[in-house]
């Protein structure tokens, strides 16, 4: 497949990334009060889908280190038998990369979102994305996957036409770059 050699990135929202699977932040959420009314609880946020095959949920931190810029759009990856969650551990903003699924079970056109470094993701089953890609700093991640029996990543290399030079972001119509 061809794809463009530039990706526009849009902000990162629930609308605009709902078809690769849900943002996960405390927003516009409905929530409760706990613990006594010491502290807010924003509930349901994603939907951890794992148990294909037997699948078991799987906690995990991923430290990430800085990308460096320009990046090579090579690969992208899925993960078939379950849904991946990736929340910061800090406010710093992130880039995410998905794409549909195309023709041939292969990737479709690429989509380009940037955190806002309080949003996380969490990747519906089977759709492909590039793995983190870090901005300025390493970053911490709380993960959240599936373990168990069976093969739950595909890989898929691509041409390499795309080049992230330095990121930036389309508000409103409006190209703004992202300090390094």
């Amino acid at each position: 497949m061809t794809y463009p050699d530039a990706l526009l990135i849009q902000p990162l929202t629930a609308a605009a990334f709902a078809a690769f699977g849900e943002v996960i932040e405390a927003g516009e959420t409905p929530t409760f009060t706990i613990n006594d009314g010491q502290a807010q609880r924003f509930h349901d946020l994603a939907t951890v889908d794992i148990s294909t095959g037997g699948g078991h949920p799987l906690v995990s931190i991923v430290r990430s280190e800085p990308t460096d810029f320009p990046l090579t759009v090579c690969k992208i990856e899925r993960h078939p038998l379950g849904s991946q969650a990736f929340i910061p551990l800090g406010e710093y903003p992130f880039l995410i990369i998905v794409a549909p699924t195309g023709a041939d079970d292969l990737p479709g056109a690429l989509c380009a979102f940037l955190s806002n470094g309080r949003q996380g993701v969490n990747y519906k089953p089977g759709v492909w994305h590039h793995p983190l890609i870090t901005l300025n700093q390493t970053t911490d991640f709380l993960v959240i996957d599936r373990g168990g029996v069976g093969d739950n990543c595909d890989v898929n290399e691509l041409d390499g036409s795309i080049v992230v030079n330095t990121p930036a972001i389309d508000i409103d119509g409006n190209r703004q770059q992202l300090s390094q």
